[in-house]
């Protein structure tokens, strides 16, 4: 999920910037040479020269995902920004609150393209830029759009993942300047990919996180996107405008894009084509856990360390069952993380799991009292994940889940039937009471014993 793999990134890597450069605009360098630059003493705009940047992969899952901003020289004001939405900190006062809660802020800063271009460099990620062939009074647009949006409470925007993050900025800001050229030719195009497609292609290198995302994502990650809406991603934008024809001051109409420059390459392979094909491998491994709870249950009667294997493994499966149970319900009930709500994953994720962390041991050590509830508890588990699977003959049922159901159905089969096994062996060693027969005449006046 989203939420999570955002979490693991905080812990083991760092913040897209420092904190103490997040707002800090960056005026120096000396201005890159730039081809065909216009005369200072021309129509207002032609000294301009505006491009869209874009990043290549990095190593932190949302480095994954790839990044873009805008940069525009101006070598009047001697400047060479670069505009770029996807600032964020870790440190600011309550940013977790909101992060939690799905309601936490991005903003956009402005950097010199050489403190950029080290920035990455030091990432090790590709940077690319394209020229754009805007006209003068475009520029100028631009430019001023872009300052307003820098200055004050203006630079901040409520983050989504798909809709509103710093791919679709940009996009917009193009948009903008280009009369709605872009949402007018992309808007109803349909593609034959989702938001969960292209997010597994994206980060399928990371298979801890990959997983993560399979868990989180909800149906709405399943719904066939537009092109529009398929520039959430850098490289789908950077791709786009390389099609795109605008007409000139003159009213012909040329290509958006004028030239493509390589300022930083790497020798990261480029990212998947389309996502991998791993519901074998989930299937496998989710089958090789409800053997191993199968076997072990046979083995328990005879030997402690089976017992004390079979405690720990399934306590162990119960207690990431469960906690992945109850994270999803409070995505879906308590937060504003949308891409996560009617998570079917529900069924596979069972908050119930949480009661069999301590029951399943106790069950493998022979503790009678935990026999009933375990049985049920564990078939209520199962059950449910088998409703998740049969679901999906109606349309209603559509989450494209099926490596997830592979991975837990069969453990959960599998751990339903070692418990199955246990609780009959638990029951079975109840020692049965005598029943009471006639007392023995005493004698009278003899003490009771």
């Amino acid at each position: 999920m989203l939420l999570l793999l955002s979490l693991r990134n905080a812990v083991l890597g760092r913040a897209a910037l420092p904190g103490a450069v997040l707002l800090a605009v960056l005026l120096t360098g000396v201005p890159l040479q730039v081809q065909g630059q216009a005369t200072l003493g021309g129509e207002p705009g032609s000294e301009l020269t505006v491009y869209h940047v874009f990043m290549g992969q990095g190593d932190l899952v949302y480095e994954k995902f790839e990044h873009n901003a805008i940069w525009i020289h101006d070598p009047v004001r001697g400047t060479d920004l670069v505009y770029n939405y996807g600032l964020f900190d870790f440190n600011e006062p309550g940013y977790w609150g909101r992060f939690l809660k799905g309601n936490w802020i991005y903003q956009l800063g402005a950097f010199d393209i050489h403190s950029t271009l080290r920035f990455y460099r030091q990432d090790n990620r590709s940077v690319y830029a394209q020229e754009l062939n805007l006209t003068p009074a475009q520029r100028v647009e631009m430019q001023e759009f872009l300052q307003w949006n820098l200055s004050g409470e203006n630079r901040f925007y409520l983050y989504d993942y798909y809709r509103d993050n710093c791919s679709t900025r940009v996009r917009d800001v193009l948009d903008g300047v280009l009369g709605g050229r872009i949402r007018a030719a992309t808007a109803d195009r349909m593609t034959n990919t989702t938001y969960r497609w292209h997010s597994e292609r994206m980060i399928a290198d990371d298979k801890v996180s990959y997983t993560g995302l399979l868990v989180g994502l909800g149906p709405a990650a399943d719904r066939p996107i537009t092109v529009w809406e398929e520039m959430f991603l850098p490289g789908k934008l950077h791709e786009y405008l390389r099609t795109l024809q605008v007409p000139d001051e003159a009213g012909r109409m040329v290509p958006l894009v004028r030239e493509e420059r390589v300022l930083f390459q790497t020798d990261r392979p480029a990212p998947r084509s389309e996502p991998p094909g791993w519901l074998g491998a989930y299937l496998m491994v989710g089958l090789a856990l409800g053997a191993l709870f199968a076997a072990l249950s046979l083995w328990v009667p005879r030997a402690r360390a089976a017992r004390l294997a079979f405690g720990a493994v399934a306590s162990l499966w119960m207690l990431v069952i469960g906690i992945g149970g109850v994270l999803l319900l409070g995505l879906w009930t308590l937060t504003n993380h949308g891409i996560a709500y009617r998570n079917e994953n529900l069924l596979q994720f069972n908050p119930l799991a949480l009661a069999l962390v301590l029951l399943l041991p106790a069950l493998a050590y022979g503790v009678r009292w935990a026999a009933r509830p375990a049985y049920w508890l564990t078939i209520a588990v199962a059950g449910l994940s088998l409703l998740g699977l049969l679901l999906k003959v109606f349309p209603a049922f559509d989450q494209a889940n099926g490596a997830l159901i592979a991975l837990i159905l069969p453990a959960h089969l599998g751990l339903a039937w070692a418990v199955y096994r246990l609780s009959g062996a638990a029951v079975q060693q109840t020692p049965v009471q005598p029943a009471p027969g006639p007392s023995a005449p005493r004698r009278r006046g003899a003490p009771a014993r």
